[in-house]
């Protein structure tokens, strides 16, 4: 959907921004730019629309060089959501968010309507907020809004600058989730701007890692944090870099041994379990490792969607999964099953 070929962007000054950017970001992806300050991520995104030019190189979105498409037009079909949101201030929540819509010729009515649409799909109620005003609403409830009028015209494609800095961390990590369960909805192509490490390991399917200009390393969050290419990389991302992948790390069948309780053994209702000590199939490793601490237990019944039980997972399947979601395409499961398991280490199949 995105594609960079060998971008370049110097200005007149003789700094490089960008220097010789390739890479690709597939339809419905949700990408994460993340580096310090100054290193070309946001300068990368905003060659996207053409707030920024390239020096040379190209960029296509959806198969075409945007170097030939009025800017204009571009813009009005890519959603841009900015860290201070950038609402209207003389006009209300509903007006704001019917912007592009609007802009694009779509009749009044038409316009509104998709604007209630989507203030309800971000939480907000249209028959509460819409008639209200920027200033009356709080940080949180204004990016929502600014994520409502992004998604308006029903883009492909979602450019998002440090999105949720403006706002506490709790109201931060709760936009967070709220706009991957959206995601998981609408589906669009995103690249989000950020410097927070623990955002772009949280949000992106992928992550590009910036060193001055260039991509570092490019890949999922659990084999950025398992595997960093360089130690530049290493260094970015933290020595506490373990502790970041179990949440980026989901419990999958391949990491479970046999469960030997009786399969039916249900205590005081579907989904309770002789240990008391049960998560669902997709649980995050951080999770699972939470449920075991706090119930003491050695092991965590995990079930499938009909609250069966699939097997269990213990410390030593959590090792499993963090080197199977860390190794290289080519060994992980399903591709070279022996290069799994730990040296020396028999696993026992699952019931």
């Amino acid at each position: 959907m995105i594609r960079f070929e060998h971008v370049t962007k110097r200005y007149d000054d003789g700094t490089t921004a960008v220097d010789d950017l390739s890479f690709e970001v597939a339809e419905g992806e949700l990408v994460t730019l993340v580096g310090p300050s100054g290193c070309g991520k946001t300068t990368t995104m905003m060659m996207v629309n053409r707030l920024v030019e390239p020096t040379s190189g190209r960029v296509l979105v959806d198969g075409r060089d945007i170097a030939g498409v009025d800017p204009v037009a571009l813009r009005r079909k890519i959603g841009y959501v900015i860290q201070q949101v950038g609402l209207f201030p003389h006009r209300t929540v509903l007006d704001n968010t019917a912007t592009v819509p609007a802009l694009l010729g779509w009749k009044k009515a038409a316009a509104r309507a998709r604007a209630a649409e989507l203030l309800d799909l971000v939480g907000l109620d249209p028959a509460v907020y819409g008639s209200r005003y920027p200033a009356q609403l709080s940080g949180g409830q204004r990016q929502r809004v600014g994520v409502a009028r992004a998604l308006a015209a029903d883009p492909p494609v979602l450019l998002m600058d440090e999105p949720f800095g403006a706002v506490d961390p709790v109201v931060r990590e709760r936009l967070q989730n709220e706009f991957l369960a959206l995601q998981a909805t609408v589906r669009k192509t995103v690249l989000l701007v950020t410097h927070d490490i623990e955002e772009a390991v949280r949000m992106g399917d992928r992550m590009a890692v910036y060193g001055q200009g260039r991509i570092e390393q490019f890949d999922t969050p659990a084999t950025v944090l398992g595997s960093p290419a360089t130690p530049y990389v290493a260094d970015f991302v933290g020595n506490d870099r373990g502790l970041k992948r179990l949440a980026v790390t989901p419990v999958t069948e391949d990491d479970l041994d046999l469960w030997k309780g009786n399969h039916e053994g249900y205590v005081g209702g579907p989904g309770e379990y002789e240990d008391g000590t049960h998560a669902p199939l997709g649980t995050s490793l951080k999770d699972a490792l939470a449920a075991l601490l706090q119930h003491d237990a050695g092991r965590l019944v995990v079930t499938g969607d009909d609250g069966r039980p699939l097997g269990v997972l213990t410390p030593a399947g959590v090792h499993r999964a963090l080197r199977r979601a860390s190794a290289p395409a080519e060994s992980r499961p399903g591709e070279n099953r022996a290069a799994e398991n730990l040296p020396g280490e028999s696993r026992p199949a699952k019931g």
